[in-house]
């Protein structure tokens, strides 16, 4: 009888290797859809599990942390507070690949104000946002992000605009926007992949339905209404650096996107042409499909040229973290000059 050998990565890992605990969450909820696109993208990615730092706040989807790549380094910190650890930790080790799992409530109620500066100083990460519109943990009261007029299980309709996640992060001059449903690991996982390879914030609005207390007819954020009103702009490939792969596109039909690395993405047009580089067209073709009660995904909007946090303060290439102390402390002749110079 055949054995079937289970597929290495460059790394020589399998997928298996990138998994972790069981989830606890509800069965058919949207974020353990995520967590395995997730673990297929770091699998394929070849990720050294070492150099992870997996970051999480407080929800749901900051469970999820758990439930992959159980030999990563991992934080669960306060609630809102994920990207102060998160610009600590790339900090202190600048080759460590920090990966964030947060929430809507986590992301645009009580950490807004971080999220906000962590794009303006554009951190070296891949930030995950699943997206769902409630309170899940405090049983389906509606979240910053649910749009307006959309029904919670219970209780009135949403009465306030929403707060719309990707295109904060356009107006903040984030460097990498991307919007995509936890049911389309063909269209996530080459986008987590970009992102992870992406110098810089790499933003990901996943809209992830709450099986137990927003997957009702009324609510925005259910299978069904995001099934329907789903509007792709790209179907996004991710071509790895290591090693050559062919495609077969006709011409005229894709936009080849080079990242910082030198990484690409490769994204194929199946509608009306969107430049993925031109900032003001990313916030139009957002607002636009809110008009209209549409849910556009792909990816939005990158600039590969913009630097990333670590580069913008000059910081040595060596690690902090790996430096002795006695070349990290300044002796009492270089303290003196340097308070001179401020004086």
């Amino acid at each position: 009888m055949a054995v079937a050998i289970e597929k290495l990565n460059r790394l020589g890992l399998t997928r298996d290797d990138y998994k972790g605990a069981h989830t606890t969450l509800c069965a058919g909820c949207g974020h353990n859809s995520i967590t395995n696109h997730i673990v297929k993208a770091l699998y394929e990615s070849g990720i050294e599990p070492h150099l992870l730092a997996k970051m999480s706040g407080i929800g749901c989807s900051s469970k999820a942390a758990a439930y992959f790549v159980e030999h990563a380094h991992g934080f669960n910190g306060a609630h809102g507070r994920m990207p102060s650890l998160a610009t600590g930790a790339k900090l202190a080790n600048r080759d460590l690949v920090v990966f964030g799992v947060s929430g809507d409530g986590d992301t645009a109620s009580i950490g807004l104000g971080q999220y906000c500066h962590m794009i303006r100083r554009n951190l070296d990460m891949t930030y995950i946002i699943e997206n769902n519109g409630v309170y899940g943990l405090t049983k389906g009261q509606s979240s910053a992000t649910a749009d307006l007029g959309s029904r919670p299980k219970r209780g009135p309709a949403n009465r306030y605009e929403q707060i719309d996640i990707s295109a904060l992060a356009i107006e903040l001059g984030a460097s990498f926007v991307a919007r995509s449903f936890s049911g389309d690991g063909k269209q996530l996982v080459p986008l987590i992949q970009a992102a992870l390879a992406h110098r810089g914030t790499g933003v990901l609005d996943v809209i992830s339905p709450c099986v137990t207390f927003n997957d009702h007819e009324g609510s925005t954020k259910s299978y069904a209404y995001v099934k329907d009103h789903d509007a792709p702009v790209n179907t996004p490939d991710y071509i790895a650096p290591l090693e050559e792969i062919t495609v077969d596109y006709e011409p005229g039909t894709g936009q080849d996107v080079e990242l910082h690395d030198g990484s690409h993405i490769l994204l194929r047009k199946i509608g009306p042409d969107h430049d993925a580089r031109d900032r003001m067209a990313a916030m139009r073709l957002l607002f636009e499909a809110r008009q209209s009660g549409e849910i556009v995904t792909g990816l939005l909007y990158v600039n590969p040229e913009a630097d990333d946090l670590c580069t913008r303060e000059a910081l040595t290439s060596r690690p902090l973290a790996q430096l002795p102390v006695e070349e990290l402390r300044p002796s009492r002749e270089q303290w003196d000059a340097l308070m001179a110079g401020l004086a």
